[in-house]
Protein backbone atom coordinates (compact mmCIF):
# COMPACT_ATOMS: atom_id res chain seq x y z
CA UNK A 1 0.00 0.00 0.00
CA UNK A 2 1.33 3.52 -0.82
CA UNK A 3 -0.45 6.56 0.55
CA UNK A 4 0.54 9.77 -1.29
CA UNK A 5 0.39 12.80 1.25
CA UNK A 6 -0.11 15.97 0.78
CA UNK A 7 3.32 18.31 2.13
CA UNK A 8 2.07 21.45 2.17
CA UNK A 9 -1.05 21.36 3.29
CA UNK A 10 -1.00 22.18 6.70
CA UNK A 11 -1.12 25.48 8.13
CA UNK A 12 2.55 24.37 9.56
CA UNK A 13 3.53 22.52 6.37
CA UNK A 14 5.84 20.76 6.29
CA UNK A 15 6.43 19.82 9.47
CA UNK A 16 3.59 18.37 10.27
CA UNK A 17 3.43 16.01 7.18
CA UNK A 18 7.37 15.52 7.74
CA UNK A 19 6.93 13.94 10.93
CA UNK A 20 3.89 11.80 10.24
CA UNK A 21 4.74 10.46 6.86
CA UNK A 22 8.55 9.08 8.93
CA UNK A 23 6.44 7.88 11.64
CA UNK A 24 4.00 6.38 9.35
CA UNK A 25 6.36 5.08 7.01
CA UNK A 26 8.38 3.38 10.26
CA UNK A 27 5.33 1.74 11.51
CA UNK A 28 3.61 0.19 8.43
CA UNK A 29 6.81 -1.06 6.88
CA UNK A 30 4.95 1.09 3.12
CA UNK A 31 5.79 3.44 0.89
CA UNK A 32 4.68 7.21 2.33
CA UNK A 33 4.88 9.70 -1.00
CA UNK A 34 5.29 12.88 -0.14
CA UNK A 35 4.16 15.76 -2.75
CA UNK A 36 6.01 19.30 -2.67
CA UNK A 37 8.85 21.79 -3.06
CA UNK A 38 11.72 19.00 -2.85
CA UNK A 39 14.02 21.69 -2.15
CA UNK A 40 12.37 22.31 1.16
CA UNK A 41 11.43 19.11 1.73
CA UNK A 42 14.59 16.61 1.30
CA UNK A 43 17.24 18.17 3.58
CA UNK A 44 14.72 17.83 6.15
CA UNK A 45 13.76 14.53 5.72
CA UNK A 46 17.36 13.91 6.00
CA UNK A 47 17.18 15.05 9.22
CA UNK A 48 13.86 13.37 10.81
CA UNK A 49 14.70 9.81 8.72
CA UNK A 50 18.37 8.85 9.36
CA UNK A 51 17.61 5.36 8.87
CA UNK A 52 15.92 5.87 5.43
CA UNK A 53 12.29 4.55 6.28
CA UNK A 54 10.44 3.95 3.03
CA UNK A 55 9.34 7.91 2.28
CA UNK A 56 9.99 9.03 -1.05
CA UNK A 57 9.47 13.07 -2.62
CA UNK A 58 7.70 13.76 -5.74
CA UNK A 59 8.43 17.63 -6.53
CA UNK A 60 5.43 20.08 -6.96
CA UNK A 61 6.62 23.69 -7.25
CA UNK A 62 3.38 24.98 -6.35
CA UNK A 63 1.41 25.66 -3.20
CA UNK A 64 -2.55 26.09 -2.83
CA UNK A 65 -2.61 28.52 0.35
CA UNK A 66 -5.87 28.75 2.28
CA UNK A 67 -6.85 31.99 0.93
CA UNK A 68 -6.43 31.23 -2.44
CA UNK A 69 -10.09 30.73 -5.13
CA UNK A 70 -10.19 26.92 -5.41
CA UNK A 71 -11.19 26.59 -8.78
CA UNK A 72 -9.05 29.38 -10.38
CA UNK A 73 -5.83 28.42 -8.09
CA UNK A 74 -6.55 24.60 -9.38
CA UNK A 75 -6.54 26.18 -12.94
CA UNK A 76 -3.99 28.50 -12.23
CA UNK A 77 -1.30 26.33 -10.32
CA UNK A 78 -1.41 23.80 -11.99
CA UNK A 79 0.97 22.34 -10.49
CA UNK A 80 0.49 22.70 -6.92
CA UNK A 81 1.60 19.65 -4.87
CA UNK A 82 -2.54 18.34 -4.56
CA UNK A 83 -2.82 18.49 -8.30
CA UNK A 84 0.11 16.57 -8.42
CA UNK A 85 -0.72 13.87 -5.64
CA UNK A 86 -4.03 13.40 -7.30
CA UNK A 87 -2.15 12.52 -10.76
CA UNK A 88 -0.30 10.16 -9.14
CA UNK A 89 -2.93 8.38 -7.60
CA UNK A 90 -4.74 8.71 -11.11
CA UNK A 91 -1.88 7.14 -12.74
CA UNK A 92 -1.90 4.28 -10.01
CA UNK A 93 1.11 5.49 -8.33
CA UNK A 94 -0.50 5.29 -4.92
CA UNK A 95 -3.52 4.14 -3.12
CA UNK A 96 -4.81 7.03 -1.72
CA UNK A 97 -4.47 10.77 -1.06
CA UNK A 98 -4.05 12.56 2.04
CA UNK A 99 -3.83 16.45 2.45
CA UNK A 100 -4.63 18.96 5.34
CA UNK A 101 -4.97 21.80 2.67
CA UNK A 102 -7.68 23.70 1.33
CA UNK A 103 -10.95 21.83 1.21
CA UNK A 104 -12.07 23.73 -1.84
CA UNK A 105 -8.69 23.66 -2.87
CA UNK A 106 -9.20 19.55 -2.57
CA UNK A 107 -12.87 19.76 -4.03
CA UNK A 108 -11.53 21.46 -7.47
CA UNK A 109 -8.57 19.46 -8.01
CA UNK A 110 -10.20 15.91 -7.22
CA UNK A 111 -12.86 17.14 -9.85
CA UNK A 112 -10.42 18.32 -12.38
CA UNK A 113 -7.64 15.25 -11.89
CA UNK A 114 -9.73 12.45 -10.94
CA UNK A 115 -13.43 13.54 -11.82
CA UNK A 116 -16.63 11.77 -9.61
CA UNK A 117 -17.81 8.06 -9.50
CA UNK A 118 -20.65 7.87 -12.23
CA UNK A 119 -23.95 9.14 -11.66
CA UNK A 120 -22.61 11.22 -8.60
CA UNK A 121 -23.74 14.98 -9.04
CA UNK A 122 -21.81 16.11 -6.29
CA UNK A 123 -18.99 14.66 -3.91
CA UNK A 124 -19.26 15.03 -0.17
CA UNK A 125 -17.02 15.77 2.79
CA UNK A 126 -18.23 12.51 5.39
CA UNK A 127 -16.99 12.13 8.90
CA UNK A 128 -16.96 10.39 11.93
CA UNK A 129 -18.97 12.31 14.80
CA UNK A 130 -18.78 10.30 18.43
CA UNK A 131 -22.14 9.22 19.91
CA UNK A 132 -23.08 7.57 23.04
CA UNK A 133 -23.32 4.31 21.28
CA UNK A 134 -20.03 4.71 18.76
CA UNK A 135 -20.09 6.76 15.53
CA UNK A 136 -22.31 8.60 13.25
CA UNK A 137 -21.29 9.74 9.46
CA UNK A 138 -22.41 13.02 8.59
CA UNK A 139 -21.66 14.67 5.49
CA UNK A 140 -21.76 16.86 3.97
CA UNK A 141 -19.05 18.73 6.40
CA UNK A 142 -18.33 21.50 3.70
CA UNK A 143 -17.47 20.27 0.45
CA UNK A 144 -21.00 22.16 -0.75
CA UNK A 145 -22.19 25.34 0.59
CA UNK A 146 -25.19 24.91 -1.36
CA UNK A 147 -27.09 22.29 -2.32
CA UNK A 148 -30.18 20.69 -3.98
CA UNK A 149 -32.62 17.61 -2.79
CA UNK A 150 -31.07 15.43 -5.02
CA UNK A 151 -27.96 16.07 -3.73
CA UNK A 152 -28.74 15.34 0.14
CA UNK A 153 -29.99 11.68 -1.46
CA UNK A 154 -26.66 11.08 -2.91
CA UNK A 155 -24.58 11.87 0.49
CA UNK A 156 -27.43 9.57 1.97
CA UNK A 157 -26.52 6.19 -0.62
CA UNK A 158 -22.50 7.25 -0.06
CA UNK A 159 -22.72 7.75 3.73
CA UNK A 160 -24.90 4.39 4.45
CA UNK A 161 -22.25 2.29 2.02
CA UNK A 162 -19.41 4.24 4.48
CA UNK A 163 -20.57 3.16 7.07
CA UNK A 164 -21.33 -0.44 6.25
CA UNK A 165 -17.82 -1.04 4.93
CA UNK A 166 -15.84 1.01 7.31
CA UNK A 167 -17.79 0.97 10.01
CA UNK A 168 -19.73 -2.18 9.99
CA UNK A 169 -23.17 -1.20 10.56
CA UNK A 170 -25.50 -3.28 8.74
CA UNK A 171 -28.70 -1.25 7.29
CA UNK A 172 -27.35 1.88 8.70
CA UNK A 173 -30.09 4.22 10.40
CA UNK A 174 -30.31 7.30 8.09
CA UNK A 175 -31.26 10.82 9.26
CA UNK A 176 -31.55 13.94 7.66
CA UNK A 177 -30.38 17.06 10.25
CA UNK A 178 -33.38 19.43 10.56
CA UNK A 179 -34.88 21.93 13.69
CA UNK A 180 -37.52 19.44 14.41
CA UNK A 181 -38.18 15.44 14.18
CA UNK A 182 -41.29 15.91 12.80
CA UNK A 183 -41.89 15.76 9.03
CA UNK A 184 -42.69 19.34 8.17
CA UNK A 185 -40.39 20.79 10.02
CA UNK A 186 -37.04 22.20 8.40
CA UNK A 187 -35.99 24.54 5.49
CA UNK A 188 -36.96 24.73 1.91
CA UNK A 189 -34.55 21.93 1.46
CA UNK A 190 -35.16 19.92 3.85
CA UNK A 191 -38.77 19.98 3.06
CA UNK A 192 -38.35 19.04 -0.44
CA UNK A 193 -35.77 16.26 0.40
CA UNK A 194 -37.45 14.15 3.08
CA UNK A 195 -39.63 12.80 0.43
CA UNK A 196 -36.78 11.71 -1.87
CA UNK A 197 -35.15 10.12 1.34
CA UNK A 198 -38.62 8.38 2.30
CA UNK A 199 -38.81 6.96 -1.24
CA UNK A 200 -35.04 5.97 -1.47
CA UNK A 201 -34.89 2.21 -0.08
CA UNK A 202 -32.37 3.48 2.72
CA UNK A 203 -33.14 3.14 6.10
CA UNK A 204 -34.56 6.45 6.57
CA UNK A 205 -35.77 7.20 9.84
CA UNK A 206 -37.15 10.70 9.45
CA UNK A 207 -35.48 14.49 10.55
CA UNK A 208 -33.02 14.37 13.83
CA UNK A 209 -31.95 17.00 15.75
CA UNK A 210 -28.31 16.97 17.91
CA UNK A 211 -29.87 14.72 20.65
CA UNK A 212 -30.19 11.83 18.03
CA UNK A 213 -26.72 12.17 16.69
CA UNK A 214 -24.98 12.00 19.89
CA UNK A 215 -27.37 10.40 21.61
CA UNK A 216 -26.31 7.43 19.08
CA UNK A 217 -30.21 6.89 17.57
CA UNK A 218 -28.96 7.29 14.07
CA UNK A 219 -25.93 6.04 12.21
CA UNK A 220 -25.93 8.51 9.16
CA UNK A 221 -26.70 11.71 8.79
CA UNK A 222 -27.14 13.77 5.74
CA UNK A 223 -27.12 17.98 5.71
CA UNK A 224 -25.47 20.63 3.06
CA UNK A 225 -22.28 21.48 3.40
CA UNK A 226 -22.84 24.94 4.74
CA UNK A 227 -24.97 23.98 8.24
CA UNK A 228 -22.56 20.51 8.18
CA UNK A 229 -19.36 22.70 8.20
CA UNK A 230 -21.54 24.64 11.49
CA UNK A 231 -22.23 21.44 13.28
CA UNK A 232 -18.68 20.17 13.01
CA UNK A 233 -16.91 23.66 13.86
CA UNK A 234 -19.34 24.23 17.01
CA UNK A 235 -18.82 20.41 18.44
CA UNK A 236 -15.32 20.49 18.03
CA UNK A 237 -15.18 24.20 19.83
CA UNK A 238 -17.27 22.77 22.87
CA UNK A 239 -15.81 19.52 23.01
CA UNK A 240 -12.30 22.01 23.50
CA UNK A 241 -14.64 23.63 26.17
CA UNK A 242 -15.74 20.89 28.21
CA UNK A 243 -11.98 19.42 28.22
CA UNK A 244 -10.33 22.89 29.30
CA UNK A 245 -12.94 23.87 32.20
CA UNK A 246 -12.92 20.17 33.30
CA UNK A 247 -8.91 20.28 33.41
CA UNK A 248 -9.29 23.38 35.06
CA UNK A 249 -11.45 22.67 37.79
CA UNK A 250 -9.42 19.26 38.70
CA UNK A 251 -6.15 20.82 38.91
CA UNK A 252 -7.71 23.74 41.03
CA UNK A 253 -7.33 21.78 44.80
CA UNK A 254 -5.24 18.90 46.12
CA UNK A 255 -8.46 17.19 46.90
CA UNK A 256 -9.50 18.02 43.58
CA UNK A 257 -6.29 16.45 41.92
CA UNK A 258 -6.19 13.61 43.63
CA UNK A 259 -9.77 12.93 42.16
CA UNK A 260 -8.51 13.76 38.72
CA UNK A 261 -5.86 10.96 39.32
CA UNK A 262 -8.05 8.64 39.77
CA UNK A 263 -10.63 9.39 37.41
CA UNK A 264 -7.84 9.42 34.91
CA UNK A 265 -8.45 6.49 32.76
CA UNK A 266 -11.84 7.78 32.36
CA UNK A 267 -11.41 11.00 31.12
CA UNK A 268 -8.18 9.87 28.71
CA UNK A 269 -11.07 7.77 27.42
CA UNK A 270 -13.33 10.63 27.12
CA UNK A 271 -10.66 13.05 25.48
CA UNK A 272 -9.69 10.39 23.11
CA UNK A 273 -13.44 9.97 21.82
CA UNK A 274 -13.70 13.70 22.01
CA UNK A 275 -10.13 14.59 20.22
CA UNK A 276 -10.49 15.37 16.70
CA UNK A 277 -6.88 14.54 15.92
CA UNK A 278 -8.20 11.04 16.25
CA UNK A 279 -10.32 11.21 13.57
CA UNK A 280 -7.26 13.03 11.36
CA UNK A 281 -9.28 13.27 8.37
CA UNK A 282 -12.15 13.06 6.57
CA UNK A 283 -12.74 11.27 2.56
CA UNK A 284 -14.44 12.88 -0.03
CA UNK A 285 -16.81 10.56 -0.80
CA UNK A 286 -18.22 10.68 -4.58
CA UNK A 287 -14.93 11.06 -6.24
CA UNK A 288 -13.40 8.26 -8.48
CA UNK A 289 -10.13 8.24 -6.19
CA UNK A 290 -9.56 7.98 -2.33
CA UNK A 291 -9.02 11.16 -1.18
CA UNK A 292 -9.14 12.64 2.25
CA UNK A 293 -9.17 15.89 3.64
CA UNK A 294 -8.00 17.20 7.07
CA UNK A 295 -7.49 19.85 9.17
CA UNK A 296 -5.19 23.11 8.44
CA UNK A 297 -4.29 22.85 11.94
CA UNK A 298 -3.51 19.37 12.08
CA UNK A 299 -0.56 18.56 13.82
CA UNK A 300 1.59 15.13 13.02
CA UNK A 301 -0.75 13.21 15.33
CA UNK A 302 -3.33 13.83 13.62
CA UNK A 303 -1.59 13.65 9.98
CA UNK A 304 -0.52 10.53 10.80
CA UNK A 305 -4.47 9.54 11.96
CA UNK A 306 -5.37 11.22 8.59
CA UNK A 307 -2.91 8.06 7.49
CA UNK A 308 -4.36 5.37 8.97
CA UNK A 309 -7.87 6.45 8.08
CA UNK A 310 -6.82 6.06 4.09
CA UNK A 311 -5.44 2.92 4.87
CA UNK A 312 -8.28 1.93 6.28
CA UNK A 313 -10.08 2.67 3.43
CA UNK A 314 -7.91 0.99 0.71
CA UNK A 315 -7.99 -2.17 3.21
CA UNK A 316 -11.91 -1.67 3.17
CA UNK A 317 -12.24 -1.68 -0.47
CA UNK A 318 -14.34 1.31 -0.12
CA UNK A 319 -13.91 3.10 -3.36
CA UNK A 320 -15.20 -0.59 -5.47
CA UNK A 321 -17.69 -0.80 -3.06
CA UNK A 322 -18.76 3.03 -3.43
CA UNK A 323 -19.14 2.80 -7.40
CA UNK A 324 -20.79 -0.91 -7.10
CA UNK A 325 -23.02 -0.06 -4.63
CA UNK A 326 -24.16 4.08 -5.59
CA UNK A 327 -24.24 2.12 -9.60
CA UNK A 328 -26.93 -0.24 -8.24
CA UNK A 329 -29.05 2.41 -5.18
CA UNK A 330 -28.55 5.09 -7.89
CA UNK A 331 -30.50 2.84 -10.81
CA UNK A 332 -32.81 1.02 -7.93
CA UNK A 333 -33.96 4.64 -6.58
CA UNK A 334 -34.61 6.25 -10.36
CA UNK A 335 -36.65 3.11 -11.30
CA UNK A 336 -38.87 3.68 -8.32
CA UNK A 337 -39.26 7.43 -9.11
Amino acid sequence: MRIILDAMGSDHHPEPELHAAVEAARRFGEEIILVGKEEVLRPRLAELNPEGAPVRIVHAPEVLEMTDKPARSARAKARNSMAVGMELLKAGEGDAFVTAGNTGGAMANALFRLGRIRGVKRPALATRFPTRKGYCVVLDVGANAECKPEYLLQFAVMGSVYAEQLLEIASPLVGLLSNGEEAGKGNDLVKATYPLLEASGLNFIGNVEGKELFGGEVDVVVTDGFTGNVLLKGAEAVTKLLVDVLKEGLMSSPRTKLGALLAKPAFDTLKGMLDPSEIGAAPLLGIDGLVFVGHGRSDARAVLSAIKAARNAVEGNLLTHLRTAIEERLSLIRKEA
